[in-house]
């Protein structure tokens, strides 16, 4: 191949592609999209890692650029491990040393693999691992660290979007983590997703935007709800909902305040008598993986959070304290909403009805069985956002 040319561009877009695992044959199809995009787009670059055993060939990573509609760069060599953190943290280093060279306004890198929303993703099948969501933040941190060592004249560069190719990863818990380390958008699914999923388009919408950050979320959610990929020539769509949301630290810090206080005053309420009348407003609210044969897979407790908080001021048999608390949680967590849509009937989920899936979700157990279903090996609690917001408390209370 030749030798890596890189041209100033808007984005430089970085794409980790975990293929060891049953995803691996379709959803490399966002490789063949990067290049199209590039090819029509010169204000986006790709880097890539992408470990695979597709065509039959032994588990192996390919790490190269694409630019100009050109796989440049390529170096073969021995699988990497897609779930150690370590890695992750060296491919946010080389994707921020390739947007220093090509002079890009913005760097994003999306993860393209399961995801389990609070419990992580990056599942490597032939390690037997999973990278938890606080570990993907870290090594994000890290990444950034490794590239300001190297490049001190380029320090202040960093990773200002996650793309989430991977399903479940619209949470509160997961937006709370990115944001600490710096990172200002998150754009993912609260719900699972059908692979290939979010297609390579949304580099383009976000380089077109980088100076709008609501018209970038738009055209990134248009991309994802409006893609069309088939299965025996029958259409399909690769998301039921999906959302842009916005990372700023006094956004994410007025929303879990305002969280907090609302889990705070529902477990006095719960001991003052009002338990039932909870339990029954979140009980309600269907959780994620709204589909047929589902019942095995824990994340029917991953609530809608906007939707959650909105029954729960409605309900006349709570306090007027609540229920106002529950009225500004609902509007602290819809100003992280840059964009979204959702799907009033998505057929491959048996038709399911997502439109209370705005933005993203909270983990609110209601039976013990919910709690945290396969813990230890993963876990949707271990993370910061769970306990500073008193969700633990809550779910004490209600489970």
């Amino acid at each position: 191949m030749d030798a890596l040319t890189l041209q100033p561009r808007a984005v430089q877009f970085g794409i980790y592609r975990d293929g060891d695992n049953n995803l691996d044959s379709n959803q490399c199809n966002v490789l063949g999209q990067a290049v199209a995009v590039s090819k029509h787009d010169g204000a986006v670059g790709f880097t890539v890692q992408d470990t695979t055993a597709r065509n039959g060939e032994a588990l192996h990573t390919n790490s190269y650029q694409i630019a100009g509609g050109r796989v440049q760069g390529v170096q073969v060599g021995k699988a990497h491990d897609m779930a150690d953190p370590k890695n992750l943290a060296a491919f946010v280093a080389q994707t921020l040393d390739d947007a220093q060279r090509s002079g890009a306004k913005r760097s994003w890198i999306e993860l393209v693999d399961h995801g389990g929303g609070d419990g992580g993703g990056l599942e490597a099948d032939s390690k037997h691992a999973l990278m938890s969501m606080p570990a993907i933040a870290s090594a994000i941190a890290e990444g950034e660290r490794m590239h300001a060592a190297a490049h001190p004249e380029d320090a202040g560069r960093g990773i200002d979007g996650v793309v989430a190719n991977q399903c479940l990863m619209s949470t509160m818990g997961f937006a709370d983590a990115l944001s600490k380390v710096g990172v200002k958008y998150l754009a993912a699914s609260p719900e699972t997703m059908i692979s290939p999923g979010t297609p390579s388009t949304v580099a383009a919408s976000i380089a077109d935007n980088v100076e709008n950050p609501s018209a970038m979320a738009r055209g990134v959610v248009n991309d994802v709800m409006k893609a069309d990929y088939r299965i025996d020539g029958m259409p399909y769509a690769p998301a039921a909902a999906y959302d842009v949301l916005d990372l700023a630290p006094q956004k994410i810090g007025v929303a879990e305040n305002a969280i907090k206080k609302l889990d705070d005053a529902l477990v006095r309420a719960a001991h003052r008598g009002e338990r039932t009348a909870i339990r029954s407003d979140v009980a309600r609210e269907d959780g994620m993986v709204r589909f047929p044969g589902s019942d095995g897979l824990p994340w029917h407790a991953d609530r809608p959070a906007i939707a959650t908080y909105d029954r729960i001021a409605a309900d006349s048999r709570l306090s007027a304290e609540v229920r106002a608390d529950a009225t500004t949680a609902a509007s602290a967590v819809q100003h992280l909403v840059l964009a979204h849509t959702e799907s009033s009937a998505y057929a491959p989920f048996g038709g399911s009805d997502y439109r209370d899936a705005v933005g993203p979700t909270v983990h609110l157990p209601t039976s013990h069985s919910q709690v945290d279903p396969w813990a230890p090996k993963v876990s949707e609690t271990a993370n910061a956002f769970y306990h500073a917001t008193d969700e633990d408390q809550l779910a004490g209370v209600l489970a």
